[in-house]
């Protein structure tokens, strides 16, 4: 299967060139300011993709699927939306989730440690595509000062699962791809630190 991967497109989506595939996935940031109108624009590019399989999931940015998730949810009918859920897609097993440690007072922050690790703990063992907003601890998270801001806890469960492919984004200066025993771990951030669309869409083959 071939899988088009990109997050943290922040209101340019339609600027960004999309390479043909399988299947889409956009691991959330889709908004810039979390506007109603943004998640509109968003659901109607997507549906001029003619990728026959899209799943995406939330991010910090993309506040009112937090708080007003009743009214934005309906919004997007072009894709599968997963928050803390999974997809079966040909066979492969998706689970997504936009939780992310907590930075200031973002859309599905949680506390590192024993609250994070709760959304972690839903994760079903056989997943085959993981797709979470942010990356683990020590993998493609590190910030323009050299920090990693990725999750401990993540990292745990990831170890764990042995999921095939992890698709993140988050930390925009960490871009790229790293090939472990078990899983292909991709950082998708189309966005740089400076919130320019640096990055190129990735595309992964999966057996």
């Amino acid at each position: 299967m071939k899988i088009v991967c990109l997050s943290d497109t922040h209101g340019v989506h339609t600027h960004i060139q999309i390479p043909t595939g399988d299947l889409l996935i956009h691991a959330g940031d889709f908004c810039r300011y979390g506007r109603p109108q943004e998640i509109v624009d968003f659901n109607e590019w997507l549906g001029s993709l003619p990728h026959p399989h899209k799943v995406i999931i939330a991010g910090n940015h993309d506040v009112l699927f937090e708080h007003a998730a009743d009214f934005v949810r309906p919004l997007i009918n072009n894709a599968h939306y997963l928050e803390d859920s999974e997809v079966i897609i040909e066979g492969l097993k998706i689970w997504g989730s936009p939780v992310t440690p907590r930075f200031f007072d973002w859309a599905f922050n949680r506390d590192r440690g024993e609250d994070i690790a709760r959304h972690w703990a839903l994760i079903p063992p056989d997943t085959d595509i993981l797709i979470t907003h942010g990356p683990p601890w020590g993998v493609l998270d590190q910030n323009q000062d050299g920090r990693p801001c990725g999750c401990a806890n993540l990292r745990e469960k990831v170890e764990e699962i042995r999921p095939h492919l992890h698709v993140f984004g988050h930390i925009h200066e960490a871009y790229g791809e790293h090939l472990a025993e078990a899983t292909h771990f991709v950082n998708v951030s189309i966005m740089d630190a400076a919130y320019q669309p640096m990055h190129r869409v990735r595309v992964v083959e999966l057996a």
